[in-house]
């Protein structure tokens, strides 16, 4: 009677484990690549202020309250560039009548 019931036990498990594999595989093929995807810029936020608050050698409260305030701020914005540093740009090396000309130009346009 214990062999029966070992038996069906280990039948059981082995089929429970084969459904389990299935089950899995097909998750992973329709929404392990959007769910990767969606959480990769936020996981790469995650590590870069850990290792800032490792760097600081933050511990406890201080250091949840670093990680979160961390989280929560948006990055920088670069300053766009003026437009006559823009025009500079593009008339360096100019002769002086030929740059002033071009300059002018550049900042009506």
């Amino acid at each position: 009677m214990t062999k029966i019931l070992t038996l069906g036990l280990a039948v059981l498990f082995a089929s429970g484990q084969a459904f389990a594999a299935t089950a899995e595989s097909k998750m992973a093929v329709g929404t392990a690549a959007t769910a990767d995807t969606k959480m990769n810029s936020q996981q790469s936020k995650m590590a870069t202020c850990q290792a800032q608050a490792t760097e600081k050698k933050l511990e406890s409260t201080a250091r949840q309250d670093y990680v979160n305030n961390c989280l929560k701020a948006k990055p920088v914005a670069e300053k766009p560039e003026s437009k006559m540093a823009m025009c500079n740009k593009k008339t360096a090396g100019m002769k002086a009548d030929e740059r002033a000309k071009a300059q002018s130009e550049c900042m009506k346009g």
